[in-house]
């Protein structure tokens, strides 16, 4: 799956470098507010989670459309809770991953953006923990895709978006056993410098 997410870079960025009128190139850094999104009896979205992220972008492009790779370093997480009877029970996920998010946008005028498109996510690691006994940690994925859709705002040689991540893929099957869907959402606002 890794090289397939390669080859789709490489590609747009071939394809859009023969008919870019504009190419910028910087580092790109962060917050993030992150979820869970759980299905399963008894499991339940418990508290968001405060992330960051970290890396560079690309923009290449004419004076209305471009395609903006990026490649970032990403902590982000959320919590679980599990309801047994009167019982409340609360897990903590975080995870370090690597993502690459491939959006397309559309400049309205000179400042706003609007854009849209995939992400591809690599997890590094991940630490599971709860409030009362240690319990396995769930098996996760390697690797999920997603999707990223926001605004953003070119004032000078700053970028500013603002974007909603969703997930198209499942993180993890289960949670100590139980059957479980669990899906990262996030909440991301993010600063980058074009340095030309």
């Amino acid at each position: 799956m890794k090289n397939i997410w390669i080859l789709v870079v490489a590609l747009i960025g071939m394809s859009t470098a023969a008919q870019a009128q504009d190419f910028s190139i910087g580092p790109k850094f962060g917050v993030s507010q992150g979820n869970i999104k759980v299905n399963g009896d008894g499991y339940e979205s418990g508290s968001d989670k405060l992330g960051y992220h970290i890396g560079a972008f690309v923009r290449m492009g004419g004076n209305s459309l471009y395609v903006q790779p990026e490649f970032l370093y990403v902590n982000t997480g959320g919590e679980i809770k599990q309801t047994t009877g009167t019982n409340e029970m609360s897990y903590e996920a975080s995870f370090n991953r690597f993502d690459i998010p491939i959006l397309l946008g559309f400049k309205l005028g000179q400042v706003f953006r609007i854009q849209a498109g995939p992400v591809a996510s690599f997890l590094i690691n991940s630490k599971f923990t709860d409030q009362v006994i240690p319990t396995p940690e769930p098996e996760y994925n390697d690797a999920t895709v997603g999707y990223q859709a926001g605004i953003g705002f070119d004032i000078g040689n700053m970028i500013l978006d603002l974007k909603y991540e969703g997930s198209l893929s499942k993180q993890s099957d289960a949670i100590a056993g139980f059957d479980t869907d669990q899906r990262q959402n996030q909440l991301i606002l993010s600063l980058g410098l074009r340095l030309f």
